[in-house]
């Protein structure tokens, strides 16, 4: 049996196919997309023919390596980039392009919106996430003030995993997981905000979908389709849900105290809780996992730059920075990089920059400058685990993916506190659509096989990567990372970062 994972990005469509059986990829392929050209500043949007049209051209390669085998499909699974907003009308056209959760032409709207429900703090104490241009919220108010013939017509707003499971099965909805990224939905109550809704338009509450069961299926792909990708109709088609939930899927995190630690450009440490934990300072946002738990994650913009930064200075490969750190000691003979190359979402310094500290004639060497940035980037983490305690999560185990290398999962345990154990597992976020697949399918055949167990089936936890913190480094690490905190807030205070 097969199932198959839709991820769409901007720039991108991305198709995979799962053999239950083997708990494999078998099969994957992309399409490019493009953005809209020639737009002011500040704005991003696509034209979602185009991603239809990217998931025509890859599930047509996928369907054709798997041959005669694509009659065992049984479920697709979609999910997208999270914020941003599709458009339509009462006949079902797509009004005018589509805005990305990067766009930030909504700014003074929601600034708007902060202005009226008490600023930030207020927004946070609604909706559970601070205000944000990116999504739909800001971007329906942007669509009313800047173009609006195109609200008038509007019969339909979407997230972008919705508009494409309705154009895949011709039925409408979404789910916890989708509406927590719209800046529309109150997380920790797990419903549209009225107050919020109603202050865009008194209207706009007829524009927002019904809501979906996550564990049950959104309904069958559409007869036309499946014929011409050769599949049966009876396929059923997934909820959908968020990028961040579908990474946490696809990393096996499944259970409450299950974290997942994104080694990626755009890095996170995300926490799964029984209810959503609201952080009320606004470092982290909350949202809904694939089975409606909830999630906090703190966004750590500098976890694949300051690496990269020292990597590309000595023209060394990923290996190479691997062995420099390795053998270069703790705290890198008193070495410290704030890595705040490109700002940071945590903690909070949008307009925050990189600082090298306790420099000496002996201690700058290239181990040195590596390990002090390895050892910049897990204690970003350690702040993000600080902040996730402050808020009432209790961790189990961090899970990240085989990439970060045994050195960085070692540091990690010891600067976090908590076990750290890599995940072996392709696909990424197409992945965790496809296990999404997979476990409504079973629900709905009456099946009790949870997410947590398509997670445990699908993703293998090397154990031997596992590393347990150490008493006498993490006492170390808590003792730099005090230092370091205590020169970011004075830096920061005196506006230097």
């Amino acid at each position: 049996m097969h199932f198959i994972g839709i991820e769409i990005e901007p720039a991108m469509v991305r198709v995979v196919a799962v053999d239950i059986e083997s708990a494999a990829v078998v099969a994957s392929a992309v399409a490019a997309c493009g953005e809209v050209a020639g737009l002011p500043d500040g704005f991003a949007e696509v034209d979602p023919a185009m991603w239809l049209q990217g998931i025509d051209v890859a599930l047509r390669e996928v369907c054709g390596v798997l041959g005669a085998r694509r009659s065992d499909v049984a479920a697709l699974g979609i999910t997208a980039v999270d914020g941003g907003m599709v458009v339509m009308d009462g006949a079902d056209r797509v009004i005018r392009p589509a805005k990305l959760g990067g766009d930030r032409s909504a700014k003074r709207q929601v600034e708007a919106i902060a202005r009226a429900f008490g600023g930030a703090p207020g927004v946070i104490e609604m909706i559970g996430n601070p205000p944000d241009a990116g999504w739909m919220a800001a971007q329906l108010l942007w669509l009313k003030e800047h173009e609006p013939r195109h609200y008038q017509q509007a019969a339909r707003v979407m997230t972008v995993q919705d508009f494409v499971g309705y154009w895949l099965t011709g039925e409408t909805g979404t789910t916890g997981s989708s509406a927590a990224t719209t800046g529309l939905f109150a997380v920790p109550e797990r419903a549209w905000c009225r107050e919020l809704v109603e202050f865009i338009d008194h209207g706009a509450a007829a524009l927002l979908p019904p809501g979906l069961a996550p564990s049950a299926p959104r309904g069958c792909l559409r007869p036309v389709l499946a014929k011409s990708w050769g599949l049966d109709p009876r396929v059923r088609v997934g909820p959908g849900l968020s990028r961040r939930a579908a990474m946490l899927l696809a990393s096996g995190a499944a259970r409450p105290g299950e974290l997942l630690a994104e080694f990626t450009a755009e890095g996170a440490l995300t926490a799964l809780s029984e209810e959503p934990r609201v952080d009320f300072q606004g470092e982290g946002e909350v949202g809904c996992d694939a089975a409606g738990l909830g999630f906090t994650r703190m966004g750590l913009r500098n976890v694949v730059a300051a690496p990269e930064l020292v990597r590309r200075h000595y023209g060394w490969s990923a290996a190479e920075f691997e062995r420099a750190i390795a053998v270069s000691p703790m705290g890198a003979d008193g070495l410290l990089f704030l890595p705040y190359l490109r700002g940071e979402d945590v903690p909070r310094l949008p307009e925050g920059c990189g600082v090298l500290h306790g420099m000496t004639l002996n201690n700058f060497t290239p181990g040195n400058l590596a390990r002090a940035a390895a050892e910049g980037v897990a204690m970003g983490f350690g702040y993000a685990m600080s902040r996730m305690r402050d808020i009432g999560i209790e961790a189990r185990e961090i899970r990240v993916n085989r990439e970060a290398g045994a050195t960085v999962t070692s540091m990690l345990a010891d600067v976090c506190g908590v076990p750290v154990v890599a995940v072996s597992g392709a696909g990424g976020a197409a992945m965790g659509a496809a296990m999404q697949a997979a476990a409504v399918f079973f629900h709905d055949k009456g099946e009790e096989v949870g997410f947590d167990e398509i997670a445990g089936y699908l993703v293998v936890v090397d154990e031997a990567t596992r590393s347990h913190p150490d008493a006498g480094r993490q006492e170390q690490y808590e003792a730099m990372l005090a230092r370091q905190q205590y020169l970011v807030e004075t830096l920061h205070g005196e506006g230097f970062i």
